[in-house]
């Protein structure tokens, strides 16, 4: 198998549910990292470039009819360029790049744009058809997040227990503290600000220029997500998604907007493109478990791609571990051998803190994990998060 190399990356701004970048398309979402790429990558022959892989969880709205083609086309990339959307929920973006890795290492291709996309602000509240003639019977669904159009025999089999609720599962059956769980979302929301404020935030973030009603355009150059807050006010917080329960929205990950991209290329593309490598792929794994604690996704699949690697969890330097909620977090990271606050994960903080746009989050923890070990010189990371309706996936590399 050839190398893959892992090479620039860019993110938008990850923006407030309702933020922001709630008046953005999710297909003009998606084209900004494709443009902040071609910009910044002038020697690339875009006209060589073999595919735009791109993750969206939703597709039902403006990110429907293949928004990585779409995001092609309004980039300004040349029209010869393919695109295609993958949707692993959650772990689309990852998936993303795990496929465009494999083709490369296959070699099937040799210079692919991988990344991910979601609005969750304006994901569309979408009718079934009649099910009849002359049906008078109407259903609606919020498509941000969650199930919809269930099939009954899914609650028969294996129940359908919303996010929060899974995450409920998950502090019930592993023994994780309210406390517990409060501490590492205060740790995640301490660690993005000092990123974001020593600058380290803004070295993969593409400022968003947007029209104003009144006066010049608005930049925003910042993640929304990041919230001021204090132990105190983190254990004020009710807990609504179960009597008794834990969890509550400031242990709990966002609804959030954002789009990120990367370029992966074969060494020879590497050379001939002019590019700079920030990593080196190792492999990724993919793993299903119990819908009820999907937030566990991470260590079957985690375990299986360390298996493959020869390889343990103590042996990457870094460590993004996606924050759908401090629970999973945390069981996640006890089950793998780590300790709560081990300092390589996470260090520039997680999707407590930055927010979770679905399809993005996966290209965001990958991009990351590569620009911290270009940035630190360590030697191997890993990206791994669970994935709603019960699955897991992980991807590792090393620093060049």
């Amino acid at each position: 198998m050839s190398d893959v190399f892992l090479c620039d990356y860019i993110r938008s701004p990850i923006g407030r549910y309702g933020g922001a970048l709630s008046g953005v398309r999710a297909d003009t979402l998606a084209a900004h990292p494709l443009r902040a790429l071609r910009a910044r990558n002038p020697g690339v022959d875009w006209g060589a470039l073999d595919d735009v892989i791109l993750g969206c969880a939703n597709q039902a709205g403006e990110d429907n009819r293949n928004v990585a083609r779409m995001a092609v086309l309004l980039s300004e990339l040349p029209d010869t360029v393919p695109g295609v959307t993958l949707n692993r929920l959650c772990g689309s973006g990852m998936d993303a790049v795990a496929l465009a890795a494999r083709a490369i290492a296959s070699d099937e291709a040799a210079l692919i744009v991988a990344g991910g996309v979601e609005s969750m602000s304006r994901a569309p509240l979408v009718m079934p058809k009649p099910d009849t003639a002359f049906s008078r019977r109407a259903e609606i669904h919020d498509t941000t997040i969650g199930w919809r159009f269930v099939n009954p025999e899914m609650a028969r089999l294996h129940g359908t227990d919303s996010m929060p609720e899974t995450a409920e599962n998950v502090a019930e059956a592993f023994a994780i503290s309210r406390a517990d769980q409060d501490a590492f979302a205060h740790r995640s929301q301490m660690r993005a600000a000092a990123a974001r404020d020593s600058g380290r935030l803004a070295r993969e973030i593409e400022p968003l220029e947007l029209p104003a009603r009144k006066g010049p355009p608005v930049i925003v150059d910042r993640d929304e997500h990041i919230r001021t807050t204090t132990p105190e006010a983190l254990t004020a917080l009710p807990t609504p998604f179960r009597a008794g329960g834990s969890v509550t929205a400031g242990n709990a990950s966002g609804v959030n907007d954002g789009a990120g991209a990367m370029i992966l290329a074969s060494a020879d593309a590497v050379r001939a493109h002019g590019l700079t490598p920030r990593a080196r792929y190792l492999g990724a794994a993919v793993a299903g478990l119990a819908p009820r604690v999907m937030g566990m996704g991470p260590v079957p699949a985690t375990r299986k791609l360390c298996a493959r690697l020869g390889l343990q969890p103590s042996d990457f330097d870094v460590i993004e571990l996606n924050e759908a909620f401090a629970a999973q977090g945390l069981a996640v990271l006890r089950e793998l051998g780590l300790a709560d606050d081990a300092p390589q994960v996470n260090p520039n903080g997680g999707a407590i803190a930055l927010g979770h746009p679905l399809g993005m989050s996966g290209a965001r923890l990958v991009g990351t994990a590569a620009l911290e070990l270009a940035l630190t010189g360590r030697g191997r990371a890993l990206a791994t998060m669970c994935i709603g309706v019960g699955q897991g996936i992980a991807l590792a590399m090393e620093a060049i």
